[in-house]
């Protein structure tokens, strides 16, 4: 590379996009199908004409970026990166950019500082005998505007088939709210570890679960149905397998010398063993 030069295509657009994370501006060119292109609206505009203004611009950013300083200066790091891009043979490396191309990037905001204050045509169209406006100026341009908006309901006449659901939806809280309005209050859960636990303690033995002790249920022991029972004599609860009535084992024991307090969950289970109970 023995040079580097600026000049002004009329093969492209630019598109600018916002949204709530953040915006974005790109350049869109050499597409023929292209119809905000700047030379499709001006016919008679020269594609690639070279800014020889742009030197002067670019004078302060080699300067800045201190490529002239050499390898052993020691803000010469941007010189050691463009070192490590130089070919090493005759053919370039595809999985690395040219010098021209780091140059390129490095240089492309100054494309940006040097389109400040300018006008969006390639022409000035002042009077002659001005060479700069001192009061900024309003300019018209070819520009499209396209906005994403989101709409709570059906563009189409079939989506009209998702009100059913958003109905039924409607009702099934509506539901729950009088539900809970009408049998308020908390309702306790006996199948958490914990309660399970507490049960087993203070549940009679079972003929069910006969030859079960240390080494766990097998065979038709694990596909039998356990019921939550209450005594409401003592309001005690107990764990019952589902054949039939329980078969208790009395086996000698030492007498008790205290009697167990009465659960805090009755109230719970009258709510969950009711026939008439409405709770799903």
């Amino acid at each position: 590379m023995c040079a580097m030069k600026a000049s002004l295509t009329t093969n492209c657009s630019t598109r600018h996009r916002a949204s709530l994370s953040g915006g974005s501006m790109s350049a869109h060119c050499e597409d023929p199908e292209n119809s905000l292109a700047y030379g499709k609206s001006y016919d008679n505009a020269t594609d690639g004409v070279i800014k020889k203004d742009w030197s002067a611009v670019a004078t302060d950013w080699a300067m800045a970026l201190s490529l002239n300083a050499g390898i052993t200066d020691g803000a010469a790091s941007n010189a050691r990166l463009l070192a490590q891009l130089i070919p090493t043979s005759q053919a370039l490396d595809p999985s690395l950019p040219s010098i021209a191309e780091a140059l390129a990037v490095l240089s492309g905001n100054t494309l940006l500082l040097s389109s400040i204050d300018t006008p969006f045509i390639h022409f000035w169209n002042y009077s002659t005998t001005v060479n700069y406006l001192k009061e900024p100026q309003y300019q018209a341009f070819r520009a499209t505007l396209r906005t994403q908006d989101y709409a709570s309901g059906g563009t189409q006449q079939w989506q009209g088939i998702f009100y059913v659901v958003l109905f039924l939806t409607f009702a099934t809280n509506v539901f729950c709210l009088i539900y809970f309005l009408v049998r308020h209050g908390l309702v306790t859960d006996f199948i958490e570890p914990q309660n399970l636990f507490t049960l087993s303690l203070n549940s009679p033995p079972s003929q069910a679960m006969d030859g079960a002790c240390g080494g766990g249920p097998e065979g038709d022991q694990l596909v039998m149905n356990w019921h939550i029972k209450m005594d409401h004599e003592r309001e005690h609860f107990y764990i019952q397998n589902g054949t039939g009535p329980p078969r208790i084992t009395r086996r000698p024991t030492r007498p008790l010398d205290f009697e167990m307090d009465t659960s805090p969950n009755v109230n719970s289970y009258t709510k969950l063993s009711s026939r008439h109970s409405s709770i799903l």
